[in-house]
């Protein structure tokens, strides 16, 4: 069994989410391996008001979106999650 290690990684919160989280930006640290679920799970812990728009957050990892399809995602100290919330206007 692989053991797994924590990494400091730096999330940028944007519009509604960041409105919500009370920050634009953080550095957590998360596990090394997670999958995109997890990993919403994790930050919406930390804010819990983002719980109110959970199903509707976009995750990005260095600038690639991820999606319960990506699977295990590997992460390293140093990289940039983006929480993005749903666009609206028109």
């Amino acid at each position: 069994m692989q053991r797994q290690s924590l990494v400091e990684v730096r999330v940028l919160y944007f519009a509604k989410s960041r409105d919500l989280a009370g920050t634009a930006e953080e550095i957590i640290k998360v596990p090394d391996r997670v999958t995109s679920q997890l990993l919403l799970e994790i930050i919406t812990d930390r804010h819990i008001e983002l719980k109110t728009i959970q199903q509707n957050l976009i995750l990005a990892v260095n600038q690639d979106y991820i999606s319960e399809e990506s699977g295990e995602i590997q992460l390293s100290t140093g990289d940039e999650i983006a929480v993005i919330p749903p666009l609206s206007g028109g």
